[in-house]
């Protein structure tokens, strides 16, 4: 299900379908420069890295960022960009997009205040959900989405307990756990994860 989604490495992901996807490009192989919009979720060097948005990017290519990174845009040198504060709603490139808050509630990594968000993009009927580095809050419990993309490794971010919570109660059709493995968390992280997930959403591992 949804063969178009791959997680590259820790939160750095790409989704292709009518457009092409990048969420927090990191640790780019190759030059692949076919990126039709870029999304970043907040300005964390694993997330914000502007040597791997320059070899996704191409002519025309859109960048999104959170409104708290105004003027870092000038890293990548791109002159397409949108900037979100959690709650906005924006068409780009055709597709529907909505800033949801991403933070910590009880850690200072990413506080609330700097206003960081995830992402809920609709393309051909499907509605993705991509957290950013975050807790359960108030905000993500009230999101609706057909794939959900959330953190597990702990730390920074929910673990995998907290993740598992978080997507049994959105009740996506396909749950894909992130940022474990390298930054934080262990390789056996997203195994829980799964492990704790409730029938009937579908769950798919890339680390």
């Amino acid at each position: 299900m949804y063969e178009e989604v791959r997680v590259l490495t820790h939160s750095s992901i790409k989704i292709a379908g009518e457009k092409v996807l990048y969420f927090d490009p990191y640790e780019i192989a190759e030059e692949w420069h076919d990126a039709d919009i870029i999304f970043v979720t907040h300005d964390h060097f694993d997330h914000f890295s502007p040597e791997d948005i320059k070899k996704v990017q191409k002519e025309g290519t859109l960048l999104v960022v959170p409104e708290c990174m105004k003027g870092q845009e000038k890293k990548v040198g791109m002159a397409n960009v949108s900037f979100m504060c959690p709650g906005d709603a924006i068409e780009a490139a055709g597709l529907t997009v909505q800033a949801v808050a991403s933070y910590n509630r009880m850690k200072p990594f990413h506080p609330k205040g700097k206003k960081y968000v995830g992402y809920l993009v609709t393309m051909e009927g499907v509605t993705y959900y991509v957290a950013g580095d975050t807790d359960i809050t108030p905000e993500n419990q009230q999101v609706s989405c057909d794939v959900a993309l959330v953190p597990v490794g702990g730390k920074f971010t929910m673990n995998y307990k907290e993740a598992a919570e978080l997507v049994n109660k959105i009740g996506p059709k396909l749950a894909i756990p992130t940022h474990y493995g390298a930054v934080a968390g262990s390789p056996e992280d997203g195994e829980r994860f799964e492990q704790l997930v409730g029938d009937g959403i579908e769950v798919k591992k890339f680390i």
